[in-house]
């Protein structure tokens, strides 16, 4: 089961930056993130969330290929297969880019756009759902950026350890 992890960060540019810190983590096989997004606030009020996963383009490429596929298959029909790949195509990528808009992986956005309105102007906030970890690295790279847990589901023990780094790293900073 994987585990939610919130923390909040004093500026705009912190959570971006510690989610590059854990993507090198992950790269060193030492953390296993199934998802992972920040959100910032800018100064004027306005919420930007940006997500590792883009659904969105992920569906276009694919419907892409299937409305190209099927629309040369139906223009054989007519005996115009390239104008039924390049219909289907069209066709393909609009419908595929809209289902991965509106689907939903890993940390459901409705929850990620609920926290995000709590979050004060000109600050930012990293949203991670891990798999596994390794805790003493992934501690010691999060502690570097300070923040505040928002949201967990640790078990009390990590949470607490969690806050403990985060604090430390605060006060170091």
């Amino acid at each position: 089961m994987s585990d939610l992890v919130v923390i909040a960060y004093p500026d705009e540019y912190k959570a971006g930056d510690a989610l590059a810190g854990l993507e090198r983590l992950k790269e060193g096989l030492l953390i296993d993130m199934e998802d992972a997004a920040y959100v910032v606030r800018s100064r004027d009020g306005k919420i930007k969330v940006h997500e590792t996963v883009p659904l969105t383009k992920i569906g276009a490429g694919a419907g892409l290929a299937r409305g190209t596929f099927w629309g040369a298959l139906i223009g054989l029909l007519f005996l115009q297969p390239a104008l039924g790949a390049i219909t289907g195509a069209a066709i393909g990528a609009a419908t595929g880019a809209i289902s991965g808009k509106l689907a939903d992986y890993g940390i459901p956005n409705g929850f990620i756009d609920q926290l995000a309105q709590n979050l004060k102007n000109g600050t930012s906030a990293l949203f991670v759902l891990i798999r596994r970890a390794t805790p003493d690295k992934v501690l010691a790279e999060l502690k570097q950026y300070g923040g505040t847990v928002l949201h967990t589901t640790l078990s009390t023990e990590a949470e607490q350890r969690l806050s403990s780094a985060l604090a430390a790293g605060k006060a170091a900073g």
